[in-house]
């Protein structure tokens, strides 16, 4: 998740600060993306360059900074225009420390509540790859693989597809509630 935190803040921010042809290339490569259906497209590579938990790591990673890129985009476009970096533009400011101390501060919000249900996305992610068997081998304990191994089991131990189902569940909603406090806590317009 930090690759593509990384990635796609330098996108986003690059392409809403320079404008012009370059933001054109980097935001229509960005909707490219976006566009492709993730879920198929892991499951091609996956499929072409064979199942471990690095080719996991790399593809999830790979395909979750598109999102980050349009709200650092969105973000970059709304601050870049305020009065203070205006005045800080003026003063000769270099566009690479304004973008870092100026314009991108004020999407930390937005970019953590990004960031969880990045995580969300992974996790859900890996769970249904896994239990597709394209995913985490055993022995490397994986909720998808608990609830695959426990398909044979549902109508004697039914526990045992309950509580990873459960599992998958709660730790998902626990990051979409993390985003949003953080974003609620970070954000002082939204402080009452």
């Amino acid at each position: 998740m930090l690759a593509a935190l990384v990635i796609g803040v330098v996108v986003g921010a690059i392409a809403g600060y320079s404008g012009g042809w370059l933001d054109a290339v980097l935001m229509r490569f960005t909707d490219a993306m976006l566009a492709v259906p993730a879920f198929f497209f892991i499951l091609v590579v996956i499929t072409v360059s064979g199942t471990g938990l690095a080719t996991l790591v790399l593809v999830i990673g790979g395909l979750s900074w598109m999102p980050v890129a349009r709200v650092v985009y969105g973000e970059t476009l709304r601050w870049k225009t305020a009065e203070f970096v205006i005045a800080a533009t003026s003063l000769g400011v270099p566009a690479r420390r304004l973008l870092a101390s100026h314009i991108l501060p004020q999407a930390i919000p937005s970019l953590v509540v990004s960031a969880t249900l990045g995580v969300a996305f992974a996790i859900l992610t890996e769970s249904a790859l896994s239990y597709l068997g394209l995913g985490v081998q055993p022995p490397i304990p994986s909720w998808g693989n608990m609830l695959q191994r426990a398909q044979q089991y549902v109508f004697t131990a039914p526990a045992l597809a309950i509580y990873p189902g459960l599992a998958i569940t709660v730790v998902v909603l626990a990051f979409n509630f993390l985003g949003d406090g953080l974003r609620d806590a970070l954000d002082p317009r939204r402080r009452r």
